[in-house]
C-alpha cells in the first residue's frame, strides 16, 4: 500500500505515553510491571504510570469504571488496539504471562510467531517472536 507523502509537522512530535482504561488500574499496573520488568513510578487512585529507564518505555492505567473490555476475537465489541510484545524465547514468555493472569486467546489465524492473550482487564495483547 502505497501511502502518500505528508509534509513534516512544523515541530518534532513523538510518543509520550500509552494510556489504558481500566477499572482497576493498580491491578493492570502490577501485571504489566510483572510481564514487563518495569516499575510503577507513579499511583494515584486514578490514575498508575509504568516507566522503563532502560527501554524507555511509558504506560499508564486511567480509571473508567464502566470499561467494556473486547470480545476480540469475535468482534461484538471491537478491540481497540492491542499491544505486540517482542519477546526472546515464545514458550518462556507465555509461560511468565499465564503465571500472572494473562489469559490465553485462540487467535483467529494461529501462527507459531505470536501468541494472543487478555490481560487482567481483558486487554489482548500479543507475544511475538523477536
Amino acid at each position: 500500500m502505497n501511502l502518500p507523502l505528508t509534509p513534516p509537522p512544523p515541530r518534532r512530535i513523538k510518543l509520550g505515553v500509552v494510556v489504558l482504561d481500566t477499572p482497576d488500574p493498580a491491578g493492570s499496573a502490577a501485571f504489566y510491571s510483572k510481564l514487563l520488568g518495569v516499575e510503577i513510578s507513579n499511583a494515584d487512585d486514578d490514575w498508575v504510570s509504568l516507566r522503563g529507564a532502560a527501554s524507555g518505555l511509558r504506560l499508564a492505567f486511567q480509571l473508567a469504571p464502566n470499561l467494556v473490555p473486547p470480545t476480540w476475537p469475535d468482534g461484538t465489541i471491537p478491540q481497540q488496539f492491542h499491544l505486540d510484545l517482542y519477546v526472546e524465547n515464545l514458550d518462556a514468555a507465555a509461560q511468565h504471562a499465564e503465571s500472572i493472569g494473562a489469559r490465553p486467546v485462540e487467535a483467529p489465524d494461529p501462527s507459531p510467531d505470536f501468541r494472543v492473550y487478555l490481560d487482567p482487564a481483558g486487554h489482548p495483547f500479543c507475544l511475538c517472536k523477536a
